[in-house]
């Protein structure tokens, strides 16, 4: 009975971290389309760090209103 109840929660939290991984996906393809220049080369080439402590931000922002949406 217990490894049931175990299972079902183990299951429950992969579907959840997939979706959340997912969502965060698709926020990520959004920002590269909308912005009007290239990330990629603004980190890599011009060697950016404000821009790359922006996203990270951004990056933990909506992670952490993905987490606080599925747990409830």
């Amino acid at each position: 009975m217990i490894t049931n109840q175990l299972l079902h929660q183990l299951l429950v939290a992969a579907v959840f971290s997939l979706l959340g991984l997912v969502i965060l996906g698709v926020v990520w393809l959004v920002l590269v389309k909308i912005l009007p220049f290239s990330l990629r080369k603004e980190m890599e080439d011009d060697q950016n760090i404000a821009l790359g402590i922006v996203l990270g931000s951004l990056i933990l922002g909506i992670s952490l209103i993905i987490a606080a949406a599925i747990h409830g």
